[in-house]
Order: C-alpha cells, then structure tokens, then sequence
C-alpha cells in the first residue's frame, strides 16, 4: 500500500495550505509568477492534486481573492467594533487595514488587485464587495471627503506594488495619522 492510500484525507486543509502558499508566492513573488506548479511545489502537492481542488489557476486566483476578501471584511468589521466614532467608521477600518502599519510588506490584497485591472470576474468580486460596504455604510461614509481618503488608501496599494527595490518605504505611520485625521467631522 502506498504512502498516499495510508494519508489521512484532509481535503479542507489541503485546500486552505493551497490558498495560503498561493498568497504567500503573489507577496513575494507576484502575480506572474504565481502558477499552478508553484503553489503545488510550495503545499507539498502534486499538481494533479491542485486541480482536484482548482480546477484551473482562474479558479485558483478567484478562491485566493474571495479569501482575501473574507480577510479584509474581518480586519474592518474588527476595527469598525472598536471605533466608538460613527462619522468615517468605515473609513478609517478601510485605511487601517489597508495601509496595515503593523504589518510588513505588501498584503496579498493589494497584489490581487492589479488583476482586477486584466481580470473581468475579479473586478465584478472586488465591485460588488465595494459597493455593499458603501450602501451598508451610507449613513456614516458618504462623504466626498471620506471617498477621498479612500482613493488615497487604494494609492497606497498601488504604491506598494510599484515600490522598486531599495527604494526607502513610505512612512505607512505619518500617512495613517493624517489620512484618520481627514476622516473627522470638523
């Protein structure tokens, strides 16, 4: 009997040690070099056993965005919970878990969304995960202003993506201080 017929099947585990390494190539490596191989090589997968998964890499990257959306939902769900202020809640949880001070290096997120640019499933998933946030938060969030530092959170995304090596970091810290101070009522 093979090693294989005596592994216990854990396809959920499988599937989410898939999703993980997957992020883990498009931070470190991009999106170019995120392939089938790759994150199959990087679970300890046959490729084959990806495709059980994923049956394609199109399907591969739509799991990894819807995950990262889930991701992003909790950070600001959680940060929402902990702003006493309702003016810019939303606001402020999206700048905060965009810019993500606490962390280093780009997030997962951020990568993903230069696809949304080439990728029309994943524009309609970033689009329609958007515009429920607006509308849920309407009341609190429509400001003109608060859409302005929401574009400039996104800039920071981008900004992250273009940084070329060597290049000195942005100050993530003055950058938040300033854009959460533009979210209050003055």
């Amino acid at each position: 009997m093979s090693l294989a017929n005596q592994r216990k099947k854990e396809p959920d585990v499988v599937r989410q040690k898939l999703l993980d390494c997957a992020a883990q190539i498009l931070v470190d490596r991009g999106l170019a070099n995120l392939t089938v191989q790759a994150v199959a090589e990087a679970a300890g997968v046959t490729k084959g056993g990806l495709l059980h998964h994923f049956a394609s890499k199109q399907k591969l990257t739509e799991a990894l965005f819807a995950e990262q959306l889930r991701n992003l939902d909790g950070e600001i769900d959680a940060a929402m919970a902990a702003d006493p202020v309702g003016h810019g809640r939303f606001t402020r949880a999206y700048v905060r878990s965009t810019l993500r001070v606490d962390h280093t290096g780009p997030c997962p997120c951020a990568a993903l969304s230069v696809s949304t640019l080439i990728d029309p499933a994943l524009r309609q998933a970033w689009g329609d995960w958007y515009r429920a946030r607006l509308q849920r938060h309407r009341d609190t969030d429509a400001a003109p202003e608060l859409q302005l530092v929401r574009y400039a959170a996104d800039g920071v995304w981008l900004e992250d993506l273009m940084a070329q090596d060597g290049e000195p970091p942005i100050d993530r810290q003055t950058l938040l201080t300033q854009m959460i101070d533009l979210t209050r009522k003055r």
